[in-house]
């Protein structure tokens, strides 16, 4: 029975990561937009449907079908997004310890000791509080000696900072694809994976390797990392028995939402950790508002056939505070 666990951007939130909401306001106030009427009206043009990355997938339209007049346009954007990147792992990086207790802390409800209890980890997100905090930090064999030897980014090559007080810094270093795209690590290595790459995965050229704004199903079909971490996320998905904890995705992605339907179907079943709690299915449903026609949607069958239970509490709440809340989410893995 797999125990597997799906990050969004919600997980991040916790530690003071930025929602696309407030991705949207960050990039109001970058140079590229500041200085380009062009963007800022795009960006508010989607503001209430999609947000940021609506706007960029409408400026990767327009710079395919006219690149004279937009190429700038969009290489300035996705350089200003960058940039948001950066600012928000710089603040990850300056985390002393991420762990969400007040001391006394107990090393049963730690962060890395929650973490480590799951077969393998799927995440969204492009920041590096993972990289930094469990990759670089954490000795999973201390955690887990008969289990783990250590976690690990499947079929990526890591390039040290070459910074010496940072050498060991998986976050600081640069994370490029192998040629051979060995996807399966040692039965004593945890995977986890970025099924949208990372704001530190480097091209053999040097380019930036995420994903980002519209059709990133297509973008994930030409990526062959990619396209192996999102095989291997059906794969895990639609083992026997699998059980997936949801923590912080706000299911807007069709890919993702596309492999969750399919494995749901076989029996997957899924404990969901976000402040809507079930009712999040029902919220995202447009046609549920004052004055329309009801209509169901895939998503609301997904919750419907497969929810086993979730907490509407932030993490802090759920390590730090009751143990009732605690217990719930743990049963998770009995």
């Amino acid at each position: 029975m797999p125990k597997l666990l799906l990050l969004g951007a919600g997980f991040s939130r916790n530690w003071g990561g930025w929602l696309a909401t407030e991705v949207f306001e960050y990039l109001l106030g970058t140079k590229a937009v500041i200085g380009s009427d062009k963007l800022r009206q795009l960006l508010w043009k989607h503001q209430l449907s999609g947000g940021f990355e609506a706007a960029l997938a409408e400026l990767q339209m327009l710079a395919k079908n006219h690149p004279a007049e937009w190429q700038f346009d969009l290489a300035e954007f996705e350089s200003a997004v960058l940039v948001m990147f950066g600012d928000m792992n710089s603040g990850f990086l300056d985390l002393g310890d991420w762990d969400l207790q007040t001391p006394p802390k107990e090393s049963s409800k730690t962060i890395p000791f929650f973490l480590n209890k799951f077969d393998a980890i799927f995440t969204l997100n492009q920041d590096l509080l993972l990289e930094e905090h469990y990759l670089s930090r954490v000795d999973l064999s201390l955690i887990s000696p008969r289990r783990w030897d250590g976690a690990s980014l499947p079929g990526l090559d890591f390039r040290p900072s070459l910074e010496p007080f940072h050498h060991l810094s998986k976050a600081r270093g640069r994370w490029i694809p192998q040629s051979n795209l060995n996807v399966d690590l040692s039965a004593r290595m945890q995977p986890i994976y970025k099924l949208h790459g990372s704001s530190n995965w480097q091209k053999e050229d040097g380019s930036p390797l995420l994903i980002m704004g519209g059709n990133k199903t297509q973008e994930i079909s030409t990526t062959p990392i990619l396209q192996m971490y999102q095989n291997k996320f059906a794969e895990y998905l639609s083992e026997p028995n699998a059980r997936l904890m949801v923590i912080g995705y706000g299911f807007g992605d069709e890919h993702i939402n596309e492999a969750l339907t399919q494995a749901v179907e076989l029996g997957l079943k899924i404990f969901l950790i976000d402040p809507m709690g079930a009712e999040l299915a029902l919220k995202l449903n447009k046609t549920r508002s004052s004055g329309q026609i009801t209509c169901g949607t895939p998503l609301e069958s997904v919750f419907q056939k497969s929810l086993i239970g979730g907490s509407r509490r932030s993490l802090k709440e759920i390590f730090d505070g009751s143990p009732i809340e605690y217990k719930k989410v743990m049963n998770f893995f009995i």
